[in-house]
């Protein structure tokens, strides 16, 4: 084994010491205390702690975007360290595929898989990725997207959120709305909303007036579009209804209006023309960024909040996600005041607050309920069992048939015996070694992952689940899936193919797709399905597959 080798064999094995902030009472104790205060029958049906195992599968789709290996879980489930949870909780969160797993999660949530116009795609995951890898804060993030004009190369990334959406009103205001604050409030860019009486007229032209000034710039020079603004105009709607006509400043739903400062003689630092990107001295855009994200907009911490609580717990604490209204209360008020007062309290600290939901009892429960009982059981006593994204299954598909952990091996061999050059990059640590690995599996293995989002993309929708029939032919005869099931590279097939023992075969079997070992039952069926077919190969290949398509790979449970 090369030094590389050793070295990256053994930072995945690394305990990592826990960090964060602490208080008397932590973040999660909290939560599971008003859980438990929220209803009298709430430890009546309070469903027990997760297996090993469980917690395990969960926490790496929900940290990492992909199961764990086989060794992964054997190792954890052989420690006794009462802190072992913990400890890995913190270590996923400081490895470079949770910030990838974060970034496939928010590229979905800003731009909805919206296609290239003005800025690559690549270029604008890119700029998620090392976002998160430097655990950049959501109230950082929010300046950054709506701060960008795309005039400047370093923020070019970042201004995709604006520039793909062409500053047009009523993309922009719909995505504001929906990303930030909560509110889906494009039915009420003709009338108020004709059924929820808070999404009035103003609050969509409030939104509109941050950016009615803006226009696309297109550089004579280098043909790239950027967002140019003008020094005058003014905001005016009428609702088709009554035909009142209204004007408003810029406002962030019912906060106090941000007024334009008296003229200015000469208002521009530079004048819009054909070949000049406007700049004005007062820049309304300049001041969205601020409105957004003021201490007194309540609704900006409830959304990340209850978005990041649907992430981690499977729904939300209002949902649909960006429907915040008075007729649609949080099932658990309070709850949901405890965590959006805690994140802004911690500077929108996403690492620290999705650590501490991963601590909860709540998080970690079996996703097996009690028998039933009357009354209903109330919400978070058991689990919430929830489909994997289209990025998920790409990836926990490719792990499951050893394609990751070859692809790695491959990299790894290869870099260890090349020779060092000027050009090569310069590895100090584990901690590098591992962000130059991941790095470029991510890159040659990213194509998989695009056809698996072509297949399965409409799961982004949150608390809906709709298999189709071509998702389930693509699982059971998708050519891609046949190929990483051909014995290779030391590859699952093929070390199941090379296993005379059944038993052990099972246990392999069980452990790379599923995550756990297999019961004595599903032990026995294996060895009368082996036994019952001469063809060796084709017959393990089946019983991947049939493991690939069931219900309990196909979910986070």
């Amino acid at each position: 084994m090369t030094r590389f080798q050793l070295l990256f064999s053994t930072c995945l094995l690394v305990a990592v010491i826990p960090w964060g902030r602490t208080t008397a009472a932590e973040l999660h104790e909290r939560i599971d205390a008003l859980l438990i205060q929220s209803d009298p029958h709430f430890v009546q049906h309070e469903a027990g702690l997760s297996s090993d195992s469980e917690f395990l599968r969960r926490v790496y789709l929900d940290f990492l975007g992909r199961i764990p290996t086989a060794t992964e879980v054997q190792i954890f489930q052989q420690q006794t360290d009462i802190h072992k949870r913990v400890q890995t909780i913190d270590r996923l969160l400081r490895r470079p595929e949770h910030a990838r797993h974060m970034q496939h999660v928010f590229d979905v949530t800003l731009m909805q898989r919206l296609p290239k116009k003005h800025v690559p795609v690549e270029q604008w995951q890119d700029y998620l990725y090392r976002s998160f890898q430097q655990n950049i804060s959501w109230q950082q993030l929010t300046w950054d997207l709506l701060s960008a004009t795309g005039a400047q190369a370093e923020t070019r990334s970042a201004a995709r959120f604006l520039l793909d959406r062409e500053l047009k009103p009523e993309l922009l205001t719909r995505a504001i709305g929906r990303v930030f604050l909560g509110r889906d409030l494009q039915c009420a860019q003709c009338h108020n909303h004709p059924t929820i009486e808070d999404y009035p007229q103003q609050h969509y032209y409030g939104l509109v007036s941050f950016f009615s000034r803006a226009y696309l710039f297109s550089d004579p020079k280098n043909k790239e579009s950027s967002i140019g603004e003008k020094a005058e105009g003014t905001t005016k709607f009428t609702s088709v209804f009554t035909n009142e006509e209204a004007t408003t400043f810029p406002r962030v739903l019912d906060l106090p209006v941000i007024a334009d400062p008296p003229a200015d003689k000469e208002p521009y630092l530079a004048k819009p023309d054909k070949n000049t990107r406007g700049i004005p001295k007062y820049s309304r855009l300049r001041q969205l960024p601020e409105a957004i994200t003021r201490a007194d907009n309540v609704a900006y911490r409830q959304n990340i909040a209850n978005r990041l609580w649907y992430f981690m717990m499977g729904r939300g604490l209002v949902e649909p996600l960006d429907m915040f209204h008075e007729a649609n209360a949080p099932t658990h008020p309070e709850l949901l005041k405890l965590i959006a007062d805690d994140l802004h309290q911690n500077q929108y600290d996403m690492r620290y607050f999705l650590k501490q939901l991963a601590l909860t009892k709540a998080y970690q429960r079996s996703s097996l309920v009690k028998a039933a009982e009357e009354p209903a059981a109330p919400r978070y006593t058991a689990a919430q069992i929830k489909p994997l994204s289209a990025e998920q299954l790409a990836w926990s598909t490719m792990q499951a048939t050893g394609l990751v952990q070859t692809t790695r091996q491959a990299t790894l061999e290869s870099f260890s015996a090349k020779k060092e050059s000027d050009s090569s990059p310069v590895i100090t640590d584990w901690i590098s070694l591992e962000l130059h690995l991941e790095t470029i599996v991510n890159k040659k293995l990213q194509e998989h992952v695009n056809t698996f989002v072509t297949a399965f993309s409409q799961i982004d929708q949150p608390g809906e689940f709709n298999a189709t029939a071509n998702q389930a032919l693509f699982l059971g005869n998708a050519p891609l899936i046949s190929t990483w099931l051909l014995p290779a590279d030391n590859n699952l097939t093929a070390r199941l193919v090379a296993e005379p023992d059944s038993d052990k075969l099972a246990k392999e079997l069980y452990l790379c797709v599923l995550s756990r070992l297999p019961s004595p039952e599903e032990t026995e069926q294996v060895t009368r399905f082996l036994a019952e077919f001469s063809e060796r190969t084709t017959t393990i290949q089946e019983l991947v597959r049939a493991l690939l398509c069931s219900a309990e790979f196909r979910f986070n449970h």
